[in-house]
């Protein structure tokens, strides 16, 4: 059947009927004072998501284009980072530091394992010299599943006296706690196709007081991308260039949606369909590919024993209409993630699970009975 598409992936996610009416509308002058209006109150909703009372900028382009805003509004050509890489996106920040001429030392971890805190705190504290300038993670891996503790991370961060946090938090705002002043977080990065619940085309960059203290040293070339035009505009109720009109009208929609809602609601709800998703999937025989402690409430990376994970993926689409997401690089067949991260309900997880229980069965390939995968994503859904 034609258009009925249930995107269960990292991003883009689904969006709500009523953001997509919104956007619908006709645009109206992005210097106008309607326009300003609409400006000055996401603005404030956007401080209210973050949890802060620091600038949230808001850049047309998407989630690499406000971690790369990030990086080169803080730091300075050769200036020493650390970079945390343990999967695909923190490998990206390791690559675009290095592309500005950054000293940077890479803190690994194998795909699907969390980062040690205790690495960050050694190369730190050695640092008797003050020349780490920057820790860069990512909160949220979403090409393995894995959640990172940004919290404990940054605190080593905060014991430094010269060093900040600029963090990716595109996959992780909008489904989990993430106070940022309560956590002293310098820089957070996120994206609108994500726990936003909007179409790709909008980022935001949240600055700290310390990050536009660094801002004032930073030599790293930048236009487009240069914040004190950004921060200049939104105190006015405007933007340095010519935004995505129709998706702020989203963004206004979906942050009333999400503060209707309430934060600690969100979190809830993620946390409720990221457990009901591992559980299901255990109690039919299949492994997690991340330790449960460490998964990620955007996404579930599963690790199928003895089957394509591309087989399965292919089968669900045909079947069903679900799509998911594949192993990225080296995983690419080996293991399929299932998103769970913004406007998804308790229908869509007993739809995924359903469908890939039923493909199992279909393919020969289920060693349990029939239906013990969805009884236990129902039991964990009505309990919860």
């Amino acid at each position: 059947m034609q258009d009925k598409l249930n995107l269960m992936i990292p991003g883009p996610t689904p969006v709500p009927e009523n953001v997509l009416s919104s956007m619908s509308k006709h645009p109206i002058g992005h210097r106008s004072g309607d326009f300003q209006k609409i400006v000055q109150k996401t603005t404030e909703q956007l401080k209210w998501l973050h949890q802060t009372t620091a600038d949230v900028l808001t850049i047309t382009g998407s989630g690499t284009a406000a971690m790369e805003a990030g990086i080169i509004n803080t730091l300075s050509k050769g200036d020493q980072v650390i970079c945390g890489d343990n999967g695909k996106f923190g490998e990206r920040w390791v690559k675009v530091a290095r592309a500005y001429g950054l000293d940077v030392k890479v803190v690994k971890a194998d795909w699907g394992t969390p980062l040690d805190p205790n690495q960050f705190k050694r190369i730190l504290e050695e640092d008797t010299n003050e020349k780490i300038k920057a820790v860069i993670l990512t909160h949220s891996e979403t090409s393995t599943g894995v959640i990172n503790d940004l919290k404990s991370i940054n605190n080593e961060v905060k014991n430094h006296s010269k060093a900040i946090t600029i963090a990716d938090c595109v996959t992780s705002l909008g489904a989990c706690n993430i106070p940022m002043d309560e956590w002293g977080i310098d820089v957070i990065a996120s994206g609108s196709q994500k726990g936003y619940m909007i179409p790709p085309g909008l980022s935001f960059v949240a600055m700290s007081k310390r990050a536009w203290e660094a801002n004032n040293q930073s030599n790293l070339p930048k236009f487009y991308l240069d914040l004190k035009q950004y921060l200049k505009t939104v105190n006015q109720n405007s933007n340095p260039f010519t935004p995505a009109i129709n998706l702020y009208f989203a963004l206004e929609a979906s942050l009333t949606m999400m503060q209707k809602e309430g934060l600690n609601n969100i979190f809830a709800r993620h946390a409720r369909h990221q457990k009901a998703t591992q559980e299901g999937i255990k109690a039919m025989g299949l492994n997690l590919f991340t330790k449960e402690n460490f998964g990620s409430p955007a996404i579930t990376a599963v690790k199928p024993e003895n089957i394509d994970a591309e087989s399965i993926r292919k089968a669900i689409k045909n079947d069903f209409d679900i799509l998911l997401a594949g192993g990225q690089d080296h995983l690419k067949g080996k293991i399929f993630r299932i998103g769970h991260l913004g406007f998804v309900n308790n229908r869509d997880i007993i739809s995924v699970i359903s469908a890939l229980e039923s493909t199992l069965d279909k393919m020969g390939k289920l060693n349990v009975p029939t239906g013990q995968g969805i009884a236990k994503t129902i039991s964990v859904l009505n309990n919860e």
